[in-house]
């Protein structure tokens, strides 16, 4: 599926196939997960996209080709590829162990051509081995959704009191990992959605509400996973002292002006920026030991508007992942 244009449909077409080169690998894409950023590329509100472009970077498939150089995945093995695509490796945040903020990094399905296809090609580098435990389905989400969750988990610091703004894939799979650390999770949906809210409380969290609601107790941290900057004064008014705020989108619309006593007593708000190997490798071992599982809805690749349609409009409980199948007319 090939975007031509910001804010203009997918378009199925036939390409060359992709090769792979010095240090890549070629891949059979089983799944990849449909994202919120693949929904900011075609929409737009990420300004720079390679165009033509494949969308997708929560990949797993089949290695059927290695490149010169390749020493760390070899054919026949299954891997998942995901956003971070490529970095320098030479400036001081790849140097520094902060490869996530690298100004060349290249992203999967952003700059590089991503898995909304048959065959990708990614940097084997970047590459992570997927356990056997999980179908190609069942972990495409960890590679994104888990990824960003983790990260943003680990940026909100180590309090028991958990609120997730935005009860979708990512935060479905953080409230896991947060139950299984211990910590107490509280779930805030678009007012008035009772099913999401049920979600929510099917998978361990002890109160869902309304983002218009106050939770019944203070929280030590909020993560937004929704891109509404309106929801930032909400949830530091959540928020005890000392507590923090963290923003997980990619893309965010402007946060309105807030009293300064919203953020006095020591309340920080901060972002989180793509995500590192380091990530990588933590989460999808943290993963298969707890096991985290995805709630996920699949859909033929060509039916990729469809789903990008449904994650714009709040229609998607859980993960949305398309497969390589094709509609059968």
């Amino acid at each position: 599926m090939i975007l031509d244009a910001p804010r203009s449909p997918l378009r199925s077409g036939t390409v060359a196939d992709p090769v792979a080169g010095d240090g890549q690998v070629l891949v059979k894409v089983g799944a990849c997960g449909v994202c919120r950023t693949d929904l900011h590329v075609v929409d737009g509100e990420l300004t720079h996209p390679k165009l033509p472009l494949t969308p997708g970077h929560q990949i797993v498939g089949e290695v059927l080709e290695a490149g010169a150089g390749v020493d760390t995945v070899q054919v026949g093995d299954r891997i998942g590829i995901p956003w971070l695509g490529w970095t320098c490796g030479v400036c001081v945040y790849c140097t520094s162990g902060r490869e996530n903020l690298c100004d060349r990094a290249r992203f999967t399905g952003y700059d590089i051509d991503g898995g909304y296809a048959e065959y990708t090609v990614a940097d084997a580098r970047f590459c992570f081995p997927i356990d056997r435990s999980y179908s190609d389905v069942e972990a495409a989400p960890l590679l994104c959704a888990g990824l960003i969750g983790y990260r943003s988990l680990n940026a909100a610091g180590d309090g028991v009191r958990l609120g997730l703004y935005g009860f979708g894939d990512s935060a479905h799979l953080v409230a896991q990992v947060a139950r299984y650390q211990g910590r107490r999770v509280f779930a805030f949906t678009r007012p008035g959605d009772t099913r999401g809210q049920e979600f929510a409380r099917h998978l361990g969290a002890e109160w869902a509400g309304g983002t218009d609601e106050k939770p019944p107790d203070e929280l030590d941290a909020a993560i937004i996973f929704a891109p509404v900057g309106a929801l930032v004064p909400l949830a530091l008014g959540a928020v005890a002292k000392g507590g923090t705020v963290v923003c997980a989108g990619i893309h965010m619309s402007d946060i309105p002006t807030f009293s300064y006593d919203l953020l006095w007593g020591e309340r920080s708000v901060r972002s989180v920026a793509n995500l590192t190997r380091r990530d990588g490798t933590e989460f999808l071992a943290l993963a298969h030991r707890i096991p985290v599982r995805a709630e996920v809805e699949t859909l033929p690749l060509d039916q990729a508007n469809t789903a990008l349609t449904r994650l714009r409009d709040g229609k998607v409980e859980g993960a949305l992942v398309l497969t390589t199948a094709f509609t059968v007319v």
